[in-house]
C-alpha cells in the first residue's frame, strides 16, 4: 500500500475531480487510517473498524469517480455494486454476499498481475529456448548417424545463430508449429448463476478431465505471445495468488455501492418495499464485519471499506436501518455542480474531455484548438440543459461535447491535415438550435 498522506491522496484526486473538496477529505483520511492500522500492534489491530463513507449527492458530481480513483491510486481491490442489484434472500435476484466474491475476483486479478510482474523474465528466457527448440530441432537419427564431437559443436553454433536471430527480431515472421492444450469442461460448470456457488467446479474438473492438444502454425511473434502467457501461468503459484487476494481483499478492498437510497423501504410494507428493507438487513452484517464464504476460501468482512452512494432526493440517509446508518459514521455531501465548475471540468484534469478530443482528432492529423470563450460556451449550455431538462451532472459534458464536434469526427479522416479553431461561435452554431429545444435537448443534450 503506498505511503500517501490525506494531502498527498487529494492532491492526486485534484489531477482527476474538479472540486468535492470535502468528499475528497474524508476519503484520504479513511484510507490513511487503514495505513495507520497496519502499523499497530498485532493485539490491537482487530479493533480498529474503517470508518465508512455515505457520499450523498446528485447523480454525475462525482461520488463514483472518488471512490474509483481512490483505489487505482492505493492499488487495492474496489467493485461499484448498485444496491438495487440485490433482493432480500428468497425474492428474485442476487445475493448481497456475491459482492465480496466479485471483490475477492478483482483482488485475484491484481495479485496475479503482479506475480506475473516477478517471472516475467523467467518467462521469457522460457520462451526463448523453446522457440530456439523448435527452429533448429535435434533429430534422434541425426544423433544416431553422427554423434561426434564437430557435429555437437555445429549444433551449438547454429541454435546460438537462432537465438541472435530471434533477439535482433529478424524471425518475427518465420511459421512454427505450437501445441496448444486445453480441457473441455462440461457446460453444465460454466455461465450464469456459477457465482452463487462456493465452490470453484471449473478448477476441480480441469484436474480430472483429460488434455486435448492441437497443433497450430502460427509467426513466431504470435507463438511468442502464446507461449510467454503459458510460461507464466506456469511458474505463478496458485494457491499463493488465491490466498494473498483474500489478503488484500479483507484488508485493503472497498466496496462501493451506489443507488443507496433505492433501498430505501417506504412506509408502506408490502411487495417491493418488503424486499428493499429486507436488502438493508442483508446489507447489516456484510457492513457490520461476517466471514463469506468462496470459491476460493472464507473472507473476513470486517476490514473492507464501505463507501455507499445515493442521490437521496426523495429519501433522507436517516430513512435507513438505524443499525445500517450506524455503520456510516461519515456522512459527506456533493454539492451540484455550477458552470464554473463545468468550465474546469472541461480544462483541468488529467483526462479533460477537450485533452481527449484533441488527442483523438490529432491521430487523423487533425489539430484542434478550442478557445477560452468556446469553453466558456459549453458550460454555459450544459449547465443551461441542466437546469432545463434533468440533472446529469458531468455527464451532460460528453453528450454535449459529441454533438459539438459530431461533423468535425465525421469528416477528419479526408482532412488529413489541418487546423480547427473552436470558438464561441461555433459552438454557438451548432448547439443553439438543440438547446432551444427543449423536448430535443433531453435526448441529445
Amino acid at each position: 500500500m503506498p505511503d500517501l498522506t490525506p494531502r498527498e491522496i487529494v492532491t492526486e484526486l485534484n489531477r482527476h475531480i474538479v472540486g468535492q473538496d470535502a468528499a475528497k477529505r474524508a476519503v484520504a483520511v479513511a484510507i490513511r487510517n487503514r495505513w495507520r492500522r497496519q502499523r499497530l500492534p498485532e493485539e490491537m489491530r482487530p479493533e480498529v473498524a474503517p470508518k465508512n463513507i455515505m457520499m450523498i449527492g446528485p447523480t454525475g458530481v462525482g461520488k463514483t469517480e472518488i471512490a474509483r480513483r481512490l483505489a487505482k491510486l492505493t492499488g487495492a481491490p474496489f467493485i461499484k455494486v448498485e444496491a438495487t442489484r440485490y433482493t432480500e434472500v428468497g425474492y428474485y435476484g442476487r445475493d448481497v454476499e456475491s459482492m465480496v466474491r466479485e471483490l475477492v475476483e478483482n483482488g485475484i486479478s491484481l495479485v496475479r498481475e503482479e506475480e506475473r510482474r516477478k517471472v516475467e523474465a523467467e518467462a521469457a528466457g522460457r520462451v526463448e529456448q523453446r522457440l530456439v527448440d523448435m527452429l533448429v530441432p535435434r533429430s534422434n537419427a541425426l544423433d544416431a548417424a553422427d554423434d561426434s564431437p564437430e557435429a555437437a559443436d555445429r549444433y551449438q553454433r547454429t541454435r546460438e545463430k537462432m537465438r541472435a536471430m530471434l533477439a535482433a527480431g529478424e524471425l518475427e515472421n518465420r511459421r512454427v508449429e505450437v501445441t496448444l492444450e486445453q480441457r473441455a469442461v462440461p457446460m453444465l460448470f460454466t455461465g450464469a448463476g456459477m457465482e452463487h456457488m462456493d465452490i470453484d467446479l471449473n478448477s476441480m474438473f480441469e484436474k480430472v478431465l483429460p488434455k486435448h492438444t492441437s497443433r497450430r502454425e502460427m509467426s513466431i511473434a504470435e507463438a511468442r505471445r502464446v507461449l510467454f502467457d503459458r510460461e507464466c501461468d506456469a511458474l505463478i503459484d496458485q494457491d499463493k495468488v488465491h490466498a494473498a487476494a483474500i489478503d488484500v481483499a479483507e484488508n485493503l478492498g472497498i466496496i462501493f455501492i451506489d443507488e443507496m437510497d433505492k433501498i430505501v423501504a417506504s412506509e408502506q410494507t408490502h411487495g417491493a418495499d418488503v424486499s428493499r428493507q429486507g436488502v438493508q438487513r442483508d446489507l447489516l452484517p456484510i457492513v457490520e464485519g461476517t466471514t463469506v464464504q468462496t470459491r476460493y476460501g472464507y473472507v473476513k468482512t470486517d476490514h473492507i471499506l464501505f463507501i455507499a452512494a445515493g442521490a437521496f432526493h426523495r429519501a433522507k440517509p436517516s430513512d435507513l436501518m438505524p443499525e445500517l446508518q450506524g455503520r456510516f459514521p461519515i456522512r459527506v455531501e456533493l454539492k451540484d455542480l455550477t458552470k464554473d465548475d463545468f468550465v474546469r471540468i472541461l480544462k483541468e484534469p488529467k483526462g479533460a474531455l477537450t485533452k481527449q478530443y484533441r488527442a483523438l482528432l490529432g491521430t487523423e492529423g487533425v489539430e484542434v484548438v478550442f478557445e477560452d470563450e468556446a469553453v466558456e460556451a459549453l458550460a454555459a449550455f450544459a449547465f443551461q440543459v441542466n437546469q432545463t431538462a434533468q440533472n446529469i451532472g458531468a455527464r451532460r459534458l460528453y453528450t454535449i461535447m459529441e454533438r459539438l464536434l459530431e461533423e468535425l469526427s465525421f469528416e477528419a479522416p479526408e482532412m488529413k491535415t489541418g487546423r480547427v479553431v473552436i470558438n464561441a461561435a461555433y459552438v454557438q452554431q451548432r448547439l443553439r438550435e438543440v438547446a432551444q429545444d427543449e423536448d430535443l435537448s433531453k435526448f441529445i443534450l
